[in-house]
């Protein structure tokens, strides 16, 4: 017989715009939760890259099979028995519908904060396919947690530490494993 839901290792989505701190965020939460951990923009096929970097927002065909490929390595993980963090935007109702369809129990930290601080970590940040001009795009498409939907919002304003110890204690409350150091 399997675990509950309740006593499974947990799947969480760290999402937002881009520039708000997710992939910091996720791998921190994995590692205080000893989870695995997935970067949603690994999953792009080239095509989506190519599109971003060139500065053209993606469609829902465009990301279709990414949110599919997501929710099989959520899926995955629980049909594992080990659970996992993935860093994605997630913007709209329907990407985190998709993303919880082959892990229903999966719970979302929404990472928000002023648009001029967003804006202006984009700037600082290099090496990266998405352009800030696409900033805008991402935050008319965003669609914030609804009341059903499980999980909760954070401001970027606190540090990255504090962010994941913080969704750490209220997502996983009773999570089995310790937690920022803790013996349990």
């Amino acid at each position: 017989m399997g675990l509950s839901v309740e006593n499974q290792p947990p799947t969480l989505v760290v999402m937002g715009v881009s520039g708000v701190g997710k992939t910091t965020v996720a791998r921190l939460l994995a590692e205080r939760l000893g989870l695995p951990y997935a970067e949603a923009d690994d999953f792009h096929p080239p095509a989506n890259i190519a599109k971003m970097a060139a500065g053209i927002p993606l469609d829902d065909e465009d990301r279709q099979p990414w949110l599919l490929a997501l929710a099989d390595w959520l899926g995955g993980r629980v049909a594992a028995g080990t659970g996992g963090v993935v860093a994605c935007s997630a913007l709209k109702r329907r990407y985190r519908d998709t993303l919880r369809s082959q892990a229903p129990a999966t719970r979302f930290l929404h990472l928000t904060g002023d648009q001029a601080l967003i804006r202006s970590r984009l700037a600082e940040r290099s090496g990266h396919f998405m352009p800030a001009s696409l900033l805008d795009s991402q935050y008319a498409a965003l669609e914030p947690l609804q009341a059903d939907e499980p999980g909760l919002e954070l401001d970027v304003a606190q540090g990255p530490s504090d962010l994941a110890d913080h969704a750490a204690r209220l997502l996983i409350p009773h999570h089995p494993r310790p937690v920022n150091g803790d013996s349990a």
